[in-house]
């Protein structure tokens, strides 16, 4: 059974958004065959050019879902979200079939969430067509994202210099810089 925490920034949360927002995420419950016990984050924002966007995250046990779209209308924007979390529990369910069909047996434990129905194939075989090797140089975080913009890439791995752990500089969609550090 879902649990729901609603958020807004910028937006009262009134009890018809709140309702709105139960009833669509709530369809995805069907694609389980035991509801899991999940906390739905949702964080609804307003900006002020008149957009609205709706983030989603499920955590289940073997599975995060994660969603977030942007639109004009909020309503709108909510039940977008719900098409794209759709789209990756399908996804999600047609690789397990295709594993257990691959090697006879059920081979993820996640299987047991999901519910037996059959999905289309909808998505081609994620085929890894090239592999690089790197090795990773001691840097800080400026220096990585100054070697990111140098070779135009949109994200850069890299040995932090200051914890030694692995690291990752990526480009944002509003052009700032996200940094991932590991453990």
């Amino acid at each position: 059974m879902f649990r729901y925490n609603v958020r807004g920034e910028n937006i009262e949360v009134t009890e018809a958004i709140r309702d709105y927002v139960e009833k669509k995420v709530g369809k995805l419950e069907r694609y389980f065959s035991d509801s899991p016990e999940a906390t739905v984050h949702v964080n609804l924002k307003v900006y002020t050019e008149k957009t609205a966007k709706v983030e989603v995250t499920i955590p289940l046990p073997y599975l995060v879902l994660r969603a977030e779209e942007t639109s004009p209308d909020l309503y709108a924007s909510v039940d977008l979200v719900v098409d794209k979390l759709e789209r990756q529990i399908r996804k999600f369910k047609t690789k397990i079939n295709r594993k257990s069909r691959e090697t006879g047996m059920n081979t993820a434990k996640a299987a047991i969430f999901l519910n037996g129905e059959e999905t289309p194939e909808e998505t081609p075989e994620l085929d890894i067509v090239r592999t690089k090797r790197l090795s990773l140089k001691p840097m800080d975080s400026e220096e990585a994202v100054l070697q990111m913009n140098m070779l135009g890439h949109n994200f850069f791995i890299f040995e932090d210099s200051e914890t030694n752990g692995t690291s990752i500089v990526y480009r944002r969609k509003d052009g700032k810089y996200g940094l991932i550090e590991t453990d």
